[in-house]
């Protein structure tokens, strides 16, 4: 029997200002593009760099989340799995097709000084925070190397004096001061 998995893991920059959206049922969707580069040396030594461009679709309170806190140009680590749209070309009648990333969980990375339109507004995020649905409460990719970083388990990044939700099963999440940061990059 075969095995089956479909885990994308990408940190990158935003290409564009998210696009919030709602479904007819109200659910809130977001669609971001995504900047991955790669830098290597080819046989003559010469520094060599690629980028590969990737769609990402979020929904539900992540949607809100990346819509209010992020902009273009801005870092960011997500998980997720892979998806592939199939239609029909109402032009030309031909089938086609487009391979996207639907999020799972993402992780803030920078810091808010790196957003200077948010600068000066009160408002923006804590660089670093990460972010899972309630409905998902999987384990960040920081706990699952060892780190001590647990995800946002629902709502906004918190701000400063903003009560924590705590529970024996959701711990709350660590100052940028303590924690462990074992992921080698």
């Amino acid at each position: 029997m075969a095995a089956n998995y479909n885990k994308v893991i990408l940190m990158g920059n935003l290409t564009r200002d998210p696009e919030l959206r709602y479904t007819p049922k109200g659910t809130p969707v977001v669609r971001i593009g995504l900047a991955v580069n790669r830098t290597w040396r080819d046989e003559s030594g010469q520094s060599v760099s690629d980028v590969l461009f990737v769609d990402v679709d979020a929904f539900g309170s992540q949607a809100e989340v990346i819509n209010q806190y992020l902009r273009k140009g801005n870092p960011l680590f997500l998980e997720g799995r892979l998806k592939l749209d199939t239609w029909e070309d109402k032009q030309t009648g031909q089938r086609r097709s487009r391979m996207s990333v639907v999020m799972e969980a993402f992780q803030f990375v920078g810091s808010r000084q790196d957003n200077s339109s948010d600068q000066g507004s009160g408002g923006g995020y804590s660089g670093g925070g990460s972010y899972t649905p309630h409905a998902q409460q999987q384990q960040s990719y920081g706990e699952s190397r060892g780190g001590n970083s647990a995800p946002y388990q629902g709502g906004a990044p918190r701000q400063s004096g903003a009560a924590p939700r705590t529970s024996p099963s959701n711990p709350p999440p660590m100052d940028d001061a303590s924690q462990d940061d074992d992921v080698p990059f």
